[in-house]
This record gives structure tokens, sequence and C-alpha cells, in this order.
């Protein structure tokens, strides 16, 4: 690879992506990549979701087709040769159909290789192009850049056996894992330090969005059992959103008052990410029960930050743990999730930090690729299944 082209994420304070090129230019430099960020235009500055749930839907749609028109600008000047890869952070870019229309225009010699990462769409069931009726259009532009693209990358095995189900032909790449940096995240807790664990509060914290495919009535439910098992417990369960708390499906809002109301639950919203963090750095476990969350920047956060991870062993997450079965529990069990929180809010765990290890390494396995050393992470043999059987570290 000569030179790499990075097509980053726009930045939105309730989400990762706010520290998403820094994390991967961190990277790019220690490698000594020749690298340039194709610059994207936002519709406003206030990084917020407004459209949507994942990314904002205008926002998404602005950024995407105005980093296009740079890219292809570049390609225009003459920037780009075969020697140079395109890498776009989400498979799904408005205006990305012009590549192959103006690649297979052009001499070989200026033709660069393309790749993508697929962040979830129609291949997932829970995704939320199926909550809001997307899947069809969806599913022919995931072919058409399948058609064209020189590799996809997956975050784990389950999401490679998803895109073998649904027919995907381009040559799958599973980087295992979320693009990480844990220096950074550990940076921003300089002043006061990771916090001892028994000087934490015995909270436990729900960091996912309170939208239908991120499961909250099980979190409810598991309140609701904690407090009658334990009624006189010190135990407090939170929510933590970078925004106003809203969701998909209006009856998780009315039973989330309830809760409230009630003192079972505490709600906190409008998080920057340091104040998120600030909580994190002062709770005991981090609580998922999502039925879509792809290895999920919440566990390497938390495993970063000192605090217990308790996740379902559910599609990404036997990977993502190294199939650690005491901080993964029985989907959807209440009572295998009761059981292996009530250790997890008293003692650190032992492995504590190897997860957030092992995603620190992720942006490190995509240059790899990019640079076309990856073949171990290629997944196009007939027995490509057999990596499920052994623990990623």
């Amino acid at each position: 690879m000569r030179k790499l082209l990075y097509c980053g994420l726009e930045p939105y304070r309730a989400r990762y992506t706010l520290q998403l090129q820094d994390w991967n230019e961190r990277v790019f430099k220690r490698r000594n990549i020749d690298y340039v960020i194709v610059p994207g235009e936002t519709l406003s500055n206030d990084q917020a979701i407004v459209t949507g749930q994942v990314l904002d839907a205008h926002g998404r749609s602005y950024f995407g087709m105005s980093q296009m028109m740079n890219l292809v600008k570049m390609m225009k000047a003459g920037e780009c040769t075969n020697e140079d890869v395109i890498y776009f952070e989400d498979m799904f870019t408005p205006g990305i159909e012009s590549l192959p229309y103006i690649i297979q225009q052009t001499p070989k010699v200026n033709r660069p290789r393309i790749f993508v990462r697929c962040l979830a769409q129609t291949i997932d069931p829970d995704d939320f192009v199926h909550v809001w009726d997307m899947q069809d259009w969806m599913g022919h532009y995931e072919k058409m850049v399948n058609d064209f693209a020189d590799g996809v990358l997956a975050t784990n095995e389950e999401m490679v056996a998803h895109m073998k189900i649904a027919g995907w032909k381009a040559p799958l790449y599973n980087i295992s894992g979320l693009a990480y940096g844990k220096d950074e995240v550990r940076s921003r807790m300089l002043k006061n330090g990771i916090r001892p664990f028994h000087h934490r509060l015995p909270r436990v914290v729900f960091s996912a969005r309170w939208d239908q495919e991120k499961n909250p009535n099980f979190y409810m439910d598991l309140i609701e059992a904690w407090r009658e098992k334990h009624p006189d417990t010190d135990v407090v369960f939170s929510i933590c959103s970078g925004s106003k708390l809203r969701s998909n499906n209006v009856s998780y809002m009315e039973r989330t008052k309830q809760l409230v109301d009630s003192g079972k639950l505490v709600v906190y919203e409008d998080l920057e990410k340091n104040d998120y963090y600030e909580i994190v750095n002062n709770s005991r476990v981090v609580f998922n029960c999502a039925l879509q969350d792809w290895v999920s920047n919440t566990v390497s956060e938390a495993d970063t930050l000192g605090c217990n991870v308790l996740y379902p062993a559910y599609r990404s997450f036997p990977e993502a743990f190294a199939n650690d079965h005491e901080r993964l529990y029985v989907p959807w069990s209440i009572e295998d999730a009761m059981n292996k929180l009530e250790p997890l809010l008293n003692n650190p765990h032992k492995n504590m930090g190897k997860i957030s290890d092992w995603n620190d390494g992720t942006i490190d396995r995509i240059c790899d690729i990019l640079q076309g050393n990856g073949e171990e992470h290629l997944r196009m043999s007939p027995d490509y299944r057999k990596h499920v059987l052994t623990g990623k570290y």
C-alpha cells in the first residue's frame, strides 16, 4: 500500500465517532503509514443525533456525500494509483456508487483498492433498518457494494456467518473487534486516575441506546427481580445517555418513568464523553442485554476504566470475551444474570483489562489487511467456521 485514503465518520457527541479518527490516526502514525483524511462537511456544529438512532439521518447523508465529492476530486487530480487503498469506516456511504462508475472507466494504474467496514445493516435481523422498513433497498445497496469492494470487514465471526447467509461474494475479513484507542480513553482519567474498585459506588450502568434492539425490557426486568430478591439493596441501577433519553418504542419510556418515580432506576442524560467516563469510573458493573450489538465499544471503555462487565453469551460477545463464562450470562435468563451480577458487584474480575487490550489491537488488524498482510483474517474457505472454536486471546 503506497497511500491510505481514510474515509471516516462524522463526529457525534453521544457516539464513539467523536474519538474514532483520533484512534485511527494514532495507529497510522505509529506504523508510519502515508495517509490522507478525506474530509466531509457537517450540517451543523451541535454534534447531535436528531433524526434517527445510530447516526443522524441527515448528517450521515450530507457528510457522506460531501466526503465522496472530495474523494472524487482527489481521483480526478490523479492522486490515486493501483497501489493505494480507500478505506470506508461505514459500508453505508451515500455517493459510494460513483466509485465503480469512475474506476471501471479509468486506466488500471489509477484504480485503487476499496475496503469497507460493515456495521450491521440488513444481515442483522435486529438492526434498525428492519425497524424502519428499510431492508429492501438497503439489501440492494449492500449487494452493489459487494460487487466492487476488494474487501468487507466484519467485527466478529458471527457477523461473517450472517454475511455468508446473505450471499455476499466480496472477500470477507474478520477484524475481531471494534476500532478502539485504550490510551486515549485512559488519558481522560489522568486528573483523578482510575478509582480503586472497592472505593466505587455499588452502581450498575446500562449505556446502550434505549431502543428495542438493545432489549431494555430485560434490563428493567432484572432491576425489578433484583429489588424483589434484595429489598434492602444499596445497588444503584442506572442508564447513561449522551442526549435526552429517548426510544423507538414508547412503552419503554413509560416503564422507565415508573421505575424512576419508584426510586428503582436513575437516568443520567446529556452526558459528554468525560462525564460518562467519570460515572463508569465510579461504578462496578456495566451491564448489557442487547439483541443487536456487534462487540460494542461500551465493553472496552468499561474494561479500560476498571469496571466489571456482564454481557449475554450471544452473537459476538463470546468471541469478544474469549468465552469467559463468569462474565457472560445465558440469554435471556434473569436468574443467571443475577447470579453472575452478584460477584461482579463485590470484586474486580481477574481478567479485567484483557478485553480492552484485545480491542486496542483492532486498528492494527485492519491495517494489516489494508497493507496486504491480513490473510489470517480472511474468511473465504469452506471451513471458515473453524475459527469460532478457539478464543482470540
